[in-house]
């Protein structure tokens, strides 16, 4: 753990890491060594005076963290503290996945995706809903010589799908609103 001053204990004897890991140990004689002088432990030349550093203090609850980790560390980000299905999405990935798995990191891409959802049900909630058109770039790539701004470019080779990949959301989405809106109006149209 890098939170304490003195260095910890090894698992192991020397001599049985020798054995076990060919080469190990090769830089223990300080000859060896062309750094050792500045390798000196001094924790008050430092400035480290503490066995261990204050905990910040959790004020927005608990924040995620590793099951390979016993603690938080003493400091950490708070300026996302979690939210929305997003935010239960990233705690199951922290709480039951540890980060050497697949599932871990799957969950917290999944999260990030809903969380770019909920942000645009958010905007458009309060009224200011995003626009698709200017904020993708779709009218500067009309207006801004979309061909010769093309020409010359390194990855030529997926320019033809990144029309589908910005717009296509936005398309499926429009087709989504759409088949519901006929489906109410049908539901509605019946009940009369």
């Amino acid at each position: 753990m890098a939170y304490w001053p003195q260095k910890p204990p090894l698992p192991e004897t020397v001599e049985e890491l020798r054995a076990r890991i060919p080469g190990w140990g090769v830089d223990l004689d300080p000859k060896d060594r062309p750094a050792v002088p500045q390798e000196v432990f001094d924790p008050e030349a430092y400035g480290a005076h503490w066995e261990f550093p204050d905990r910040q203090p959790e004020r927005y609850g608990p924040r995620e963290r590793s099951v390979e980790h016993a603690f938080l560390p003493p400091v950490f980000g708070t300026s996302a503290p979690l939210h929305g299905v997003s935010g239960r999405i990233r705690r199951l990935a922290y709480d039951r996945f540890s980060e050497g798995r697949n599932a871990h990191w799957l969950l917290l891409i999944a999260a990030d995706r809903v969380d770019a959802f909920e942000g645009l049900l958010t905007s458009a909630a309060r009224g200011r809903p995003d626009d698709p058109v200017t904020e993708t770039g779709v009218r500067a790539e009309a207006t801004g010589h979309p061909v010769g701004s093309r020409a010359g470019r390194v990855d030529t080779h997926h320019q033809w799908i990144d029309p589908l990949v910005v717009g296509g959301p936005w398309v499926a989405a429009a087709a989504g609103i759409a088949v519901g809106v006929t489906a109410v109006v049908r539901r509605a149209s019946r009940n009369r």
